[in-house]
């Protein structure tokens, strides 16, 4: 059976993929940041304790998000070369979103934490493709 979006021409497929598995990437990030605020008792906005649940929800997205690029977005096998490429990469991602993050709450400071995260992570996940392209080289058949 083929995937719906095997239909569309490579550097369009992979932007859509990438689309897909960032955006449950940005929901899942969100979920487990959600969580550790919650387990945290939701700490002020800004303090070292929000950082650190936006960090946690950060680091437990990355492991689904390197298999399912692998996979599903640049049709490739994990191995140290895209490995290394993705930890840049989401390093890249980490520093702008962690840059952002305070911007944000400062200028959307009458929005829910939720929503500025997704945003937040909207801006670093579009960066973060065009570094992945360098590393997620498909092999020559």
């Amino acid at each position: 059976m083929k995937l719906p979006t095997s239909y569309l021409p490579e550097k369009i497929r992979s932007a859509v993929r990438f689309a897909v598995v960032g955006t449950t990437g940005m929901f899942v990030q969100t979920w487990f940041f959600m969580a550790a605020l919650y387990f945290m008792s939701q700490p002020e906005k800004g303090t070292g304790l929000y950082y650190t649940a936006f960090i946690i929800g950060y680091i437990l997205e990355m492991i689904p998000n390197y298999l399912f690029s692998n996979w599903y977005t640049f049709g490739t096998k994990p191995d140290l070369k895209n490995a290394g490429g993705f930890l840049l990469a989401r390093a890249i991602n980490m520093a702008i979103q962690l840059g952002l993050l305070p911007l944000m709450l400062a200028w959307l400071s009458n929005w829910r934490d939720d929503y500025i995260s997704f945003v937040v992570i909207f801006i670093g996940g579009c960066i973060n493709y065009l570094v992945c392209l360098i590393f997620f080289k498909k092999p020559k058949e």
